[in-house]
């Protein structure tokens, strides 16, 4: 039922581009971010993302984030998720270990930055919606601003609170916003949002999705022309939203938004969600690379998300967190100097960009060293990679958690997704229960590099039709795809060399 309290207005799916919008980030400044080289934004676009490992996918391999877990509360519910206290056991998003207040926040950002030199962002992701406590997210933000200027914030929100609080985002310098939008028909939203609560009112079903669709419409442009960069985040759920993403993908994209992060349902009955709890299931990878390959145009997908919980510390892919409990950090932040732990954070910044450059000078290289050979020239793989960071094959095969997934051609090596597997060594012992798991993760791939493997898994590899190559160890990522594959695919002849 309508209110007086709660005025709306219904959104069309499609708008025209307004000269406010055009202000903030267009469609045209969007190439060089999720899969593709920042080196192709206009400079003062790429300077925003650079160390940006969530905005950026060259930086993913470099740099660092920091969850602080200061919001609680929550002003909607989502049928996938289900926000846990005090839990080190599940790493998705709404988990946290410890609610922070903004002082111990701002304290554990310090000790973190002292340890962490590759640090460069600090979000605030909940475990609630970081808007639905907004004193608490801005109190936040001012300390860590204070105490260290150089590191990027960020919040994330379901956007519903979003279009009262754009000005005092722009305001506080908070450069990066993430929505999460999963829907542009309310129909649809109400299959996947049982109540939001507004305007001191719980609202239910369609009514309830469309007044979520209408706020976060508005939010996102507020945003775009504040100049603020904005990332969707769309949760695909097969047979509910997966085909209406593309929708939402064109109504994200028409409002200027920089970056898209089309991500996999969890859906696991242990979480004690609606959806674990009935069944529904997640995407297949191969369904969810289609569908972002679909929704990838003008607009760059995010394909590195590695969908973190809300007190994540470390590298994606990576969770540090249990080392930096509130009881363990007083002591490091007492001993630290903001100043020196500044001065090595930039050092290091120094010492990426060299190296960046260096991969990129090795991939140009390597591809115009890449032979097309008349039939091959539409060839492409999948290839799975063992890394550690820093863009480099640097994980032996048993101890990866995860393997970064490729597509190659001859007209690139493209970043395209991650696959997560179990561990294969298991303290110093082979696991060989864990290998038919990882053959199926790394299903549809004809290869993977590593810097090293046993013959065991090599073996059990080969058995499924997937190549084990070590050859390139400690080498950068994109050049020895592309050797790779102009050795093996454009010239196979050669295959053997690259093995």
């Amino acid at each position: 039922m309508r209110t007086a309290s709660a005025p709306r207005r219904v959104i069309p799916l499609t708008v025209a581009r307004s000269a406010a919008t055009d202000s903030g980030c267009s469609t045209a400044q969007q190439g060089g971010c999720g899969s593709a080289s920042s080196s192709a934004l206009p400079e003062h676009i790429r300077a925003r993302v650079h160390d940006h490992p969530c905005y950026s996918a060259e930086a993913h391999h470099h740099f660092a984030r920091m969850h602080v877990a200061v919001a609680p509360a929550c002003n909607i519910q989502c049928n996938y998720c289900n926000r846990k206290f005090d839990c080190a056991n599940e790493s998705r998003p709404g988990v946290v270990s410890e609610k922070l207040t903004p002082e111990q926040a701002a304290t554990k950002v310090l000790a973190v930055a002292a340890r962490i030199p590759q640090l460069s962002v600090v979000g605030i992701a909940g475990p609630g919606d970081a808007l639905a406590n907004p004193e608490k997210t801005f109190r936040t933000f001012d300390l860590i601003k204070a105490a260290a200027p150089d590191l990027r914030l960020c919040l994330s929100t379901n956007g519903l609170a979003l279009p009262d609080h754009v000005e005092r985002i722009r305001d506080l310098g908070v450069d990066h916003v993430t929505i999460t939008i999963n829907m542009v028909d309310p129909e649809v939203g109400a299959r996947i949002y049982p109540w939001i609560y507004y305007r001191h009112k719980r609202f239910h079903g369609v009514e309830a999705a469309r007044i979520l669709h209408e706020r976060q419409m508005l939010g996102l442009e507020r945003l775009v022309a504040a100049g603020v960069l904005v990332k969707v985040n769309s949760v695909m759920i097969p047979g509910i939203n997966d085909a209406h993403l593309v929708a939402v993908n064109a109504a994200v994209k028409a409002r200027g938004a920089f970056l898209h992060n089309i991500m996999p349902l969890i859906s696991d009955p242990a979480h004690g969600t609606h959806f674990g709890l009935t069944g529904q299931r997640g995407p297949t990878p191969e369904e969810l690379k289609t569908l972002q390959d679909r929704c990838e145009g003008d607009m760059q997908l995010m394909r590195h998300c590695r969908q973190c919980r809300a007190d994540a510390v470390g590298m994606l892919g990576e969770d540090r967190g249990g080392e930096f409990g509130m009881d363990s950090i007083a002591a490091i932040a007492a001993s630290i100097d903001p100043a020196r732990v500044a001065e090595t954070r930039q050092a290091y910044r120094a010492f990426v960009d060299k190296e960046r450059g260096d991969q990129a000078a090795a991939r140009e290289a390597a591809l115009a060293a890449v032979p097309v050979v008349t039939g091959q020239v539409d060839a492409s793989r999948l290839v799975a990679v063992a890394t550690k960071g820093s863009g480099r094959i640097n994980q032996h095969f048993g101890h990866a958690e995860e393997f970064q997934i490729y597509e190659v051609s001859a007209a690139g090596a493209r970043f395209v997704g991650h696959r997560k597997v179990e561990l294969y060594c298991q303290g110093g012992y082979e696991d060989d229960e864990a290998m038919p798991g990882i053959a199926q993760a790394l299903a549809g791939c004809s290869a993977v590099l590593v810097a090293k493997i046993g013959h065991c898994p090599r073996k059990d590899l080969a058995a499924a039709g997937i190549a084990a190559v070590e050859g390139y160890a400690h080498e950068y990522i994109e050049a020895s795809l592309l050797d790779w594959f102009g050795k093996t695919v454009a010239c196979p002849t050669v295959a053997a060399s690259a093995a």
